[in-house]
């Protein structure tokens, strides 16, 4: 297994978990029974995957035991590793959006549809959080080609996945240049449902009312702190494992690693591949953005190795 060194003292529990999903936009929680460890506290349905079975079958198999569901459709959310004093638990977490029966408690567990930004008023289990974080995302993260100006953005923003994150990323501009522009695209991006996000100083993004800040591999480690509010998202770029260290040490919301495959701006630097990036990616609690070589066309294959989403430039921009 990939990761921290695993105590021997410590059992690891593969875990199958699903996120229903209603046509509201809600998710159904499930409050554990008295007798239970942690009885009273709010989680996502599921279970341990049993030996010769993948993550899939354990989840189809225990959201029909649980909640007498047959799962039509789904896809990984995130997967990851979460250490308690007794036990390590790998949460293989499913997104299901397609799903036949009504939903109704066959253990004794009471049953809620909240919206995801609810989640956070629950007392829910140390492992909810990640996952709520994972929807809240979205599973396009773009960037600004590098010299794009003003009016190209604006002509691009109707051609960006509605509600997607947009990196405001221009180098050649000096920071006032880059503040004004970063205030006049705002309003043009919120009505797409696009949060900007920004990667000058950290207090710009509070100070003009963006989505957040993004963090370059050097800005990584230069912070010790988290430089941001917690209400606004944290992401940074990461390469390795010391990377991703650092950005749980600062509280980060996501990730971006890459390049995962080759590309048309960078020729000399060759991909990792999918399966190197997917090794690398590990087991982290942080939602994880694919970069290099992806696009919208490359999303369900990300997935499929772990990715939250893709991030990229020239694949939204007509490039």
């Amino acid at each position: 297994m990939r990761g921290r060194a695993v105590s021997a003292s410590r059992a690891v529990i593969p875990v199958a978990c699903g996120v229903l999903l209603n046509s509201g936009g809600e998710v159904l929680v499930a409050q554990r029974p008295p007798g239970k460890i942690a009885a009273g506290k709010w989680e996502f349905p599921g279970g341990k995957i049993e030996p010769g079975e993948s993550p899939l079958q354990a989840l189809m198999r225990e959201l029909h035991e649980e909640l007498g569901v047959e799962v039509q459709a789904a896809r990984r959310l995130i997967r990851f590793r979460h250490d308690y004093t007794d036990r390590i638990v790998i949460l293989d977490t499913w997104l299901v959006r397609q799903f036949e029966g009504a939903p109704h408690s066959r253990e004794g567990q009471q049953l809620d549809w909240v919206h995801p930004e609810s989640l956070s008023r629950l007392d829910t289990l140390p492992t909810v959080p990640p996952i709520a974080m994972a929807l809240r995302l979205p599973e396009h993260y773009v960037f600004t080609p590098p010299n794009a100006g003003e009016a190209s953005i604006l002509a691009g923003l109707s051609a960006l996945p509605e509600g997607s994150l947009l990196r405001l990323r221009i180098a050649a501009l000096d920071d006032q240049a880059y503040a004004d522009l970063a205030r006049r695209l705002l309003q043009p991006a919120a009505e797409r449902g696009i949060g900007l996000m920004l990667d000058r100083h950290p207090r710009l993004a509070a100070e003009i009312g963006a989505a957040g800040w993004h963090a370059n591999q050097r800005a990584l480690r230069h912070y010790r702190i988290r430089p941001i509010a917690k209400s606004l998202l944290l992401g940074v770029s990461v390469h390795d494992s010391e990377d991703f260290q650092a950005a749980r040490r600062l509280g980060a919301e996501f990730t971006v690693l890459g390049p995962a495959l080759p590309t048309a701006t960078h020729p000399e630097a060759q991909g990792l591949g999918w399966e190197r990036w997917e090794e690398l990616r590990g087991d982290s609690p942080q939602p994880v953005y694919a970069i290099g070589g992806v696009g919208p066309l490359q999303l369900q294959q990300a997935q499929a190795h772990g990715a939250h989403g893709v991030a990229g430039i020239s694949a939204y921009w007509g490039g």
